[in-house]
């Protein structure tokens, strides 16, 4: 007998997953990252190991975190609301054909590229050692319920934590249990461009998918010149972010990818003080 195709990621899905209705929107920019993997080359040689998603994470967690942090939200009884933390979600390649697992970086707008990285991969060796469960810890308890029973078990917690607005802690269904936004590198496994599910009842307003990079010729000051570039794909919940707040994510999280040493160090918090001052 082969191995079977219902992995608990399928087993769930099916319980989770109806006929798409709900609103969202989707963009892709492509991002020049010569700078970023000179960078990244330069402090491996000196013993510091970043990776390019390790700077796409600062990336959005700053621009969410200080540039627009009206993304930062999500909706709570008909209304949308401000989160108070900002927390970049970053799947993990499990290896060996294990499901994805995650990394929540938490105050991800406050760290350098260094800090993230490291706390990516401790928390990256602690689930594939099987000694961490930082998210989705409700999985393990719904595929164990009978089907058809799933369904409508999935429907009710949306219900009570989506519709509602509570809170089923015991489970690991809060406002925060998938972060203030989700990123996953696809371009891991080879793919170039990836239009992200958005998964209900997450609370998510966006999910962002990094593809492979590529060399590419590429036009800057009226030359031919060969870039490295990444293409970014993100699928957005339309109730909090709509094409200016998709544009505003675009543009700096170019800006920080294409002048990489800011995230080399940790940014000033703008106080009442320097705000008014001239």
């Amino acid at each position: 007998m082969g191995k079977s195709i219902n992995s608990p990621w399928r087993t769930l899905s099916t319980a989770v997953y109806g006929a798409p209705n709900e609103g969202k929107i989707y963009g892709n920019i492509d991002v020049d990252v010569t700078a970023a993997w000179e960078m990244i080359k330069h402090h491996r040689s000196e013993g510091r190991r970043i990776t390019l998603t390790h700077m796409v994470a600062g990336a959005i967690g700053r621009t969410i975190g200080w540039d627009i942090p009206e993304m930062n939200a999500f909706v709570k009884r008909g209304s949308v609301v401000q989160r108070d933390e900002v927390i970049v979600t970053v799947a993990v390649n499990m290896h060996g054909g294990r499901e994805m697992s995650s990394v929540k970086l938490y105050d991800a707008h406050k760290k350098t590229v260094f800090e993230i990285g490291d706390r990516i991969r401790s928390k990256a060796a602690q689930a594939r050692s099987g000694s961490d469960n930082d998210t989705m810890e409700n999985k393990s308890f719904m595929i164990k319920v009978p089907w058809p029973f799933r369904r409508m078990l999935f429907l009710l917690f949306r219900f009570i934590t989506s519709t509602l607005g509570l809170e089923l802690k015991f489970l690991g269904l809060g406002h925060n249990a998938f972060g203030s936004i989700l990123l996953s590198n696809i371009g891991s496994h080879g793919l170039t461009t990836g239009m992200a599910a958005l998964f209900p009842g997450s609370k998510l307003p966006g999910v962002i998918t990094m593809g492979k990079e590529e060399e590419k010729a590429v036009v800057v000051d009226g030359e031919i010149v060969i870039r490295k570039i990444l293409p970014l794909t993100g699928t957005f919940d339309h109730r909090i972010i709509d094409g200016y707040h998709a544009g505003m994510l675009a543009h700096h999280v170019k800006r920080y990818l294409e002048q990489p040493d800011l995230l080399a160090t940790a940014p000033l918090e703008l106080t009442e003080d320097v705000l008014q001052s001239p």
